[in-house]
């Protein structure tokens, strides 16, 4: 995910997680009109390989200093090798800029060293981002609060879960407090947070075996009052497009 901020002068990019490798990247990057080398920082939330991937290597290549936490560093020695990546550790609850983004990370309940999750803005308007955590916490929502867009974790629905053929391990893994976000967990977690200002809300980290972009969005539009086509679905293929925050 690429997050943009202008302030009339300048324009700050962020790359949120790098999970696929550097072509991939690179590709989808182009997809949306841009070079690595028009981002500023690559942000990683934890390190599950579908987040950190090719980070360090992308970050090394590209001259990208790359934020993580300790804990994120510490489990990662086996991906760093000879990649010499700028990596400046943050903290939940530390803020810190990047141009003009200002940037507050949070921690998470998931089964990672020190996960942590963002809430991103330009001073204006901010952008929330809740994915990969397994259960609805006072503290997240508490983060979330205010914000006027957010990008969700809906991974599965319980039902599609229960019944998939993953072995049992891995469901209780799925559906456990340091999993992933049920659709109607994440329904829960909106409801606290949203308010009249909320705008663009996107179902994320949707399971391709244990979803459905019409399950996720309708938990989601019905604590909204809307209609299931006001949630924006990121795709795992095909991504999502440039979408405006507060406008």
């Amino acid at each position: 995910m690429v997050i943009e901020a202008r302030d009339g002068t300048s324009t700050t990019r962020v790359l949120l997680d790098c999970g696929f490798g550097l072509k991939e990247t690179a590709r989808r990057l182009e997809r949306l009109g841009l070079e690595p080398g028009q981002l500023d920082a690559l942000l990683v939330t934890h390190e599950h390989g579908d987040h950190i991937g090719s980070a360090y290597a992308f970050g090394a290549k590209h001259d990208l200093p790359v934020y993580t936490s300790h804990g994120t560093w510490l489990a990662t020695a086996h991906l760093r090798g000879a990649d010499r990546a700028d990596v400046r550790v943050i903290a939940a609850d530390h803020a810190f800029s990047v141009g003009g983004l200002q940037i507050l990370p949070y921690t998470v309940p998931h089964d990672a060293r020190e996960p942590l999750q963002f809430v991103l803005g330009d001073g204006d308007v901010r952008l929330g981002v809740l994915t990969d955590a397994g259960m609805e916490t006072p503290y997240v929502v508490a983060r979330l609060a205010g914000v006027d867009a957010l990008v969700l974790e809906c991974n599965h629905d319980r039902e599609l879960l229960r019944n998939s053929l993953y072995p049992p391990s891995l469901k209780r893994r799925i559906g456990g407090d340091f999993g992933h976000l049920a659709n109607e967990i994440a329904a829960a977690i909106l409801s606290q947070v949203a308010h009249g200002k909320l705008g663009r809300v996107v179902a994320a980290h949707l399971s391709q075996q244990n979803n459905t972009p019409a399950l996720a969005t309708a938990a989601l539009a019905g604590v909204l009052g809307a209609v299931p086509d006001d949630i924006l679905v990121a795709d795992q293929s095909d991504g999502l497009a440039w979408q405006p925050v507060g406008a």
